[in-house]
């Protein structure tokens, strides 16, 4: 039974390119939970399938230097949020990093998400859902999601005017109707800060 189950699985994984994220509810047509569980360990043994994080495999991709290379944070971040057709936004100290107003990539990586709040370890990092309003993940723009974000972790009068000239250059590549809109639903020491001149 095991065995039909672990074929099928590996047929379906094989369908997919390298690096590719599954959980096992994808399986679940083929066997019940336990079942499933079963042939997944199989795999990861057989070298088919690697665990990045508990529930979360991937048919890793193989360098000739590297070895097995693992998805990271935020491509487990962004399966998760397909899975549970959710919202998320990056805030925080990671949102610092994806600006690059900090070097240091955090080891606790929080999303605001409208799904479930949990906590996933992966490796040494941990990516962290947080449950926030719907106004906290209404911003459509990726870079001025991530500006907001940034901004509310320095804190109103503390930021530099550096951290401000990088934001600000780094808006000029928004969508200008992302950036309105998202200016729209910011704080209001936030919309004065960012608010290009002829907006």
């Amino acid at each position: 039974m095991t065995i039909g189950v672990e074929d099928h699985i590996l047929r379906k994984i094989k369908k997919a390119k390298r690096g590719s994220l599954f959980f096992p509810e994808h399986f679940s047509d083929f066997g019940s939970a336990k079942t499933v569980g079963k042939a997944l360990v199989r795999l990861m043994e057989s070298g088919e399938l690697h665990r990045v994080a508990t529930g979360i495999y991937v048919r890793p991709e193989k360098d000739k230097v590297l070895g097995i290379v693992l998805p990271g944070i935020e491509e487990i971040a962004e399966a998760i949020r397909k899975r549970d057709k959710a919202r998320i936004v990056p805030t925080g100290s990671y949102a610092l990093y994806k600006l690059g107003l900090t070097t240091q990539i955090p080891m606790n990586v929080v999303y605001y998400t409208d799904s479930t709040a949990r906590k996933i370890k992966v490796g040494k990092q941990t990516i962290t859902f947080k449950r926030a309003s719907a106004r906290n993940l209404s911003a459509i723009g990726e870079i001025s999601k991530l500006a907001i974000q940034a901004l509310k972790t320095i804190g109103k009068d503390k930021v530099t005017e550096e951290e401000l000239r990088r934001i600000r250059e780094l808006l000029k590549q928004e969508k200008p109707f992302h950036l309105q809109h998202d200016l729209k639903i910011a704080p209001e020491w936030i919309r004065k800060l960012l608010r290009p001149p002829n907006m």
